[in-house]
C-alpha cells in the first residue's frame, strides 16, 4: 500500500492497515486522532485528569496489542471507545473491590465516592430530564452521575455527551441493544429520582 508519509488526511481504513502491517507512524497518526475524544470519555468515567491520562496510555497500549484484531466492518472510533471504555471500567471495579477491603465491609460502596462525571444533556426531546434547568442543576446533575453503577454511567456518557446512538453504544460496550436501551432508560429515572430530592 503505497501511501504518502504524512498520513494526516489518509482514510482511517487505510491508516489502520499500515498499523497493521506494522508502520509506527501510522499508530500514531490514529493516536493523534483520536486521543482526545478516548481522554475526554475516560475522563468522563474517572473524573480524574492524571487517572484518565494514565488509562488512555493503557487504552492505547491495548489497542496496538490487538490492532491486527481490528475488523473494518466495525467503526472505529466504536472499537476505540470499546477499550477505552473497558479500561474504565475496569478502573472503577478495582477501586470499588479495594475500598470494600480497606473498609472491611461488603457493603461498601464507591458509587457515592466517586467524583462526579460532567454530563451535557444532548437531546432534550427524548431526555427524561428535558423539563430541568440544565444551567441551574448542572453542579446536582454531575452529583448524581456520580451515584451511578459503571455501566449505566457509561451509558449516559457515551448517549448524552459522546452523543452516540443506541447501536453504536452497543456495539462499544459489547452489549445487546435491549440491555443498552434498558441501562438508560434506568439511569435516567435514578437520575430524576436523586434530582427530584434537590428540587424539592
Amino acid at each position: 500500500m503505497a501511501l504518502p508519509p504524512d498520513l494526516t488526511n489518509v482514510p482511517d481504513a487505510d491508516v489502520v492497515a499500515l498499523a497493521q502491517r506494522g508502520r509506527e507512524d501510522a499508530f500514531r497518526e490514529l493516536v493523534r486522532r483520536y486521543e482526545r475524544p478516548v481522554f475526554s470519555l475516560i475522563f468522563r468515567m474517572v473524573r480524574d485528569g492524571a487517572t484518565a491520562e494514565d488509562l488512555a496510555q493503557d487504552a492505547f497500549i491495548k489497542v496496538l496489542n490487538h490492532i491486527d484484531k481490528y475488523r473494518p466492518e466495525f467503526k472505529l472510533s466504536s472499537w476505540l471507545f470499546k477499550i477505552a471504555n473497558n479500561v474504565a471500567i475496569d478502573h472503577l471495579r478495582k477501586r470499588h473491590l479495594d475500598t470494600v477491603s480497606v473498609s472491611g465491609s461488603p457493603n461498601a460502596s464507591t458509587e457515592s465516592e466517586i467524583e462526579a462525571t460532567s454530563f451535557e444533556i444532548a437531546d432534550t426531546a427524548e431526555n427524561a430530564l428535558d423539563e430541568i434547568q440544565a444551567r441551574e442543576l448542572g453542579s446536582a446533575i454531575e452529583r448524581a452521575i456520580g451515584q451511578l453503577r459503571p455501566e449505566y454511567r457509561a451509558c449516559i456518557v457515551l448517549r448524552h455527551v459522546e452523543g452516540r446512538s443506541y447501536e453504536e453504544i452497543a456495539a462499544t460496550l459489547d452489549l445487546p441493544l435491549g440491555t443498552v436501551k434498558t441501562y438508560i432508560h434506568r439511569a435516567r429515572i435514578q437520575l430524576r429520582e436523586l434530582l427530584d430530592h434537590v428540587r424539592d
